[in-house]
């Protein structure tokens, strides 16, 4: 394993080096992202060009525009609160190990055993969720392009297989220059947004009306008999359709994983984490209620499930139509890519402390600082949680896409879940880093564990009737294997625990001797 050298007089500890070894850590990644990097990250896995080209069905069929152009901002302001309350956080702890390490400092081992494992479970899944998503962009635009390519099923999985691989190669390879194509995918997603948004407002030849867009209601979903006005509509129906903001606007966490690499990071973190959410949710909306205004043929819609795809289709010339799918694929890209690093980042910290099977191997950095098996581990993690995505769904509808998307939002929310509520507990015991919340803590708070209650009771729910065990049309490619999953996966994680860890497992392991924090101090 690479190491630093410890603090001399000639050879000092910055600020950074010195607050990372007062909780325990040697500077072992290299330090070298500024602030707009470290916004740039999560910025790029939040991604309106990907959650909302990709889970636009998602709301389409369970509330339809409503679900969307209303569902949209009130879903970000609650998204923004717990934004708010991690960046807090990580002011305080700025660490790669991000959300477990808070969870273990604030409470106790288990709470750090089962905040890391859920993060790294949701940060498996929203990576594996994107890349395929890239590959159902770049399957569509392939067979626009070329006659040959008929866009099969298992074509889309190809692709998904060759883009995880060359996001694992860029990790591994692009150390040089990982942060700088970070910061190329914010101008990407900026520019490119603002280029879909003119797209769609200028070249369709008619737009739908205000009042589509902001009153029209939508039930595709199978489930009460197509009504939009029932109670079963109102509260379970189109909450349903929230998953299109919560797990587009997911991911923020990044800005803890990477705080390690990050130049002033107990600022520059919990600035680049709750500005990631708030820059997201303005171009996002602005972003969809394009879509909703395009969206002229509804028929073309419904028939492909809700697919984004249809509205560029039947609303734009072909030429723009190309336009738009490439400009999101190659969004989608830097997405996973960004996904990778903060993936291959918690996986390196997590391994550190001896949390993860095998963890002298995964925590492990190469000589350029990069956690090389890490990156390799996590990316094939990823694929085996899609394979149930080479199984088409009866209804046509992509559940087991829907399900990885489950398993991520459900996996990161609960995470968060945990160290703001420990958060909670501590009180006025918890002392705050340079950018904190003061009294607005508490009601901040509870507000965020609420919501997060809530959102992951829904989304492991089944999505479409065929999924609903007793259906007579039941089918187990339709079902939401995201409980099953999350279910199974936590089973083995508290198993573990109860069995073995809980007897070894003492949470966050120092990295630097006590000697060489007496130095820093002294330097």
């Amino acid at each position: 394993m690479a190491t630093s050298a410890p603090a001399t007089a000639e050879h000092p500890m910055d600020d950074d080096a010195h607050r990372l070894a007062e909780l325990g850590y040697k500077q072992e990644l290299r330090r070298k992202w500024s602030g707009f990097s470290n916004f740039a990250i999560s910025f790029s896995i939040i991604s309106i060009l990907a959650g909302c080209f990709t889970t636009f069905g998602q709301a389409w069929n369970n509330g339809g525009p409503v679900a969307i152009s209303w569902g949209w901002p009130l879903i970000s302001v609650f998204i923004l609160i717990i934004g708010f309350c991690m960046s807090e956080l990580v002011s305080a702890y700025p660490t790669a190990g991000g959300i477990y390490w808070w969870a273990a400092k604030m409470g106790k081992p288990v709470h750090g055993w089962f905040t890391g494992w859920l993060n790294l479970i949701g940060l498996v899944a929203v990576t594996a969720s994107v890349d395929y998503g890239c590959a159902t962009f770049l399957n569509l635009t392939l067979s626009a392009l070329f006659d040959g390519w008929a866009g099969t099923l298992n074509q889309a999985f190809l692709l998904f297989v060759i883009i995880l691989a060359l996001h694992g190669i860029i990790n591994i390879f692009g150390h040089s220059i990982i942060d700088v194509l970070q910061n190329v995918s914010v101008w990407w997603h900026v520019a490119g947004a603002a280029a879909v948004v003119l797209i769609l407002v200028l070249v369709p030849d008619d737009h739908q009306s205000f009042k589509f867009v902001f009153t029209e209601r939508f039930n595709n979903s199978g489930f009460a008999d197509g009504s939009n006005n029932s109670l079963m509509f109102w509260f379970y129906i189109m909450p349903l359709g929230f998953l299109l903001t919560q797990y587009t606007i997911t991911g923020f966490d990044a800005c803890a994983h990477v705080s390690e690499e990050t130049k002033g990071a107990s600022k520059a973190a919990a600035k680049g984490l709750w500005q990631s959410i708030f820059y997201s949710a303005i171009g996002g909306w602005i972003l969809l209620l394009s879509f909703l205004f395009a969206a002229t043929n509804v028929d073309a819609v419904n028939d492909a499930g809700g697919f984004s795809g249809a509205i560029f289709e039947s609303a734009l010339t072909p030429f723009f139509f190309k336009a738009v799918i490439i400009i999101s694929t190659i969004g989608q890209f830097f997405c996973g890519m960004s996904c990778v690093t903060s993936m291959s980042r918690m996986t390196y910290a997590f391994s550190r402390d001896r949390a993860v099977p095998g963890w002298k191997w995964w925590s492990t950095v190469d000589r350029n600082g990069t956690p090389v098996k890490a990156i390799i581990g996590a990316t094939i993690a990823g694929l085996v949680l899609t394979l149930p995505a080479l199984y088409k769904s009866p209804a046509g509808i992509p559940v087991a896409f829907y399900a990885v998307v489950s398993v991520a939002v459900i996996g990161l929310y609960v995470a968060f879940l945990i160290p703001i509520a420990l958060r909670l507990r501590m009180g006025d015991r918890f002392v705050p880093g340079p950018w904190t919340l003061g009294r607005k803590y508490k009601v901040l708070g509870w507000i965020a564990v609420i919501e997060i209650v809530i959102i992951s009771i829904y989304f492991i729910m089944p999505i479409v009737p065929a999924g609903v065990p007793g259906n007579a049309e039941f089918s187990w490619s339709s079902v939401n294997y995201a409980p099953i999953a999350i279910g199974g996966l936590v089973g083995l994680v508290a198993l573990w625990w109860y069995v073995s860890a809980r007897k070894w497992f003492t949470g966050p392991r120092r990295t630097i001797d006590e000697a060489e924090t007496a130095d820093a101090d002294a330097a």
